[in-house]
């Protein structure tokens, strides 16, 4: 120990020197060890010795020794260093992961899969507009077998079968033969709109216990090519079912806190799905989970009832589904969209509350308005302030067709230039209020029972164009 301890300290000021550092000061304490003769001292010295050596040598031991020669940092300033690059890399995980389950789906459209594949032949998966599996296929278009001609008539005949109107590609091995293919297909039957999509933890999803309970009777290989037919329909209802960590769109996703990047990530999710609702023709069972007063095994149940009496009409018609009652009705209506059903409300988040009460009136007298086609629908029993309220909307959509024109006084409506569509009546009696909504291009509106003396009033500002 004698000879031990200014080594120690003389290698210390060594480093100091070199630097050109002050040499730190140094407290040397030692324990004791206490015992009747020096004999016995140090006899109880090595005991002790040999007793923290076993220690160390034990599996605790080199555990605690593995922790502190690893992963922690010796001060405080690397502790603070770490944090904030651990919450930096979070971030920039959930950001990506937020992007990515906001893409633009493609809709409520059959969907033909291509996982690509060179020895193992292309998986071919169809899948109608709810994301139901139609048909399946390998096709072998590629080296060795090269049978490009027959996979090409194969691949035609299940789109003239199914309705295909796109064909989403697995960007990962013979991805861009693979599209050259699908460029054929396309050429062959227009309309028909190929798109290559990733395939990132599209294999994990394959062999999940997800995907073996939602598609038991598939092969592994072909879940594969549902999945990536699915995330071209709609990215969010798909990727949910996937464990964020295998859909590589993270850094260091390993040496960061699992708690901290699970409950990110999980977040991220709750927000995109209470950003821009669920489609409940297109949503799987793991999306329809994150809505609030839907729980897994009702999801479940949504996803097969939806299977089996095809594509849901109306935010109403989901009343129909079995164990989804009032109460359950009223926290997941406002969160769920109905695209193209019989209500043009369900749309948005208004028709569950709004749109559903007006309709229980006597009169039942409503008004929308598509853009889509400029069809105008009447509800009965209009009086001449409803009509005039229709022309006045009309009017607005004839005007955003026609350039050069930047401001119409029109009864009935007021348009401000983010789209957001407010409408209003004055009854001599001061009750009567109608409720309109735009969103996704699509103008909404619900007018209660007007009398005849109602003088609606307002104007319409053109909107800008927006890119």
């Amino acid at each position: 120990m004698a000879s031990i301890v200014p080594s120690a300290i003389a290698a210390v000021n060594a480093v100091a020197d070199a630097v050109g550092r002050p040499r730190p000061r140094i407290w040397n304490s030692f324990r004791p060890i206490v015992a009747p003769t020096d004999e016995l001292a140090w006899e109880k010295a090595h005991a002790i010795l040999d007793q923290t050596q076993k220690a160390m040598a034990s599996d605790a031991g080199q555990a605690a020794l593995k922790r502190w020669n690893g992963n922690n940092p010796e001060n405080v300033g690397s502790v603070r260093l770490r944090e904030v690059a651990e919450e930096g890399a979070v971030g920039v995980f959930a950001g990506n992961l937020r992007d990515l389950l906001l893409a633009a789906p493609a809709g409520a459209r059959p969907t033909m899969g291509l996982d690509p594949g060179l020895r193992t032949g292309v998986k071919v998966a169809v899948v109608d507009g709810t994301g139901k599996v139609v048909a399946h296929e390998t096709i072998y278009p590629h080296v060795p077998r090269n049978q490009w001609d027959q996979s090409l008539a194969t691949l035609a005949g299940l789109a003239r079968a199914h309705g295909v109107e796109l064909v989403a590609i697995g960007n990962g091995t013979a991805s861009r033969e693979t599209h050259k293919l699908a460029q054929e297909l396309a050429k062959a039957a227009p309309g028909l709109i190929p798109a290559m999509v990733s395939e990132a933890g599209a294999s994990v999803y394959s062999a999940s216990e997800e995907a073996s309970k939602e598609l038991p009777e598939l092969d592994v290989s072909i879940r594969g090519a549902v999945s990536i037919a699915r995330r071209l329909q709609d990215p969010l209802a798909e990727l949910v079912k996937i464990d964020p960590k295998s859909i590589g769109v993270g850094q260091y996703q390993h040496d960061v806190s699992a708690t901290m990047l699970s409950r990110s990530l999980d977040g991220v999710v709750e927000d995109c799905v209470n950003a821009v609702g669920v489609d409940v023709n297109t949503a799987s069972a793991p999306l329809l989970r994150r809505v609030s007063g839907i729980s897994s095994g009702l999801a479940t149940t949504i996803v097969g009832f939806r299977d089996e009496h095809g594509p849901f009409a109306s935010r109403k018609a989901l009343t129909k589904v079995p164990g989804l009652g009032a109460k359950a009705f009223e926290q997941c209506a406002g969160f769920l969209r109905i695209r193209g059903g019989d209500d043009p409300l369900d749309v948005g988040d208004v028709g569950g509350t709004v749109g559903h009460r007006w309709r229980s009136d006597a009169d039942q007298a409503d008004l929308a308005v598509r853009n889509r086609g400029g069809q105008v629908g009447r509800g009965p029993q209009g009086s001449a302030g409803d009509r005039l309220l229709q022309q006045g909307i009309q009017a607005w959509f004839d005007d955003r067709a026609a350039p050069g024109v930047e401001r119409l006084d029109l009864p009935g409506v007021d348009v401000d230039t983010d789209d957001i569509v407010t409408a209003h009546s004055q009854t001599r009696g001061g009750d009567g209020a109608d409720v309109a909504q735009a969103q996704d291009g699509d103008l909404h509106l619900a007018a209660p029972p007007s009398s005849s003396n109602s003088r609606p009033k307002a104007s319409v500002a053109k909107p800008s164009v927006r890119s």
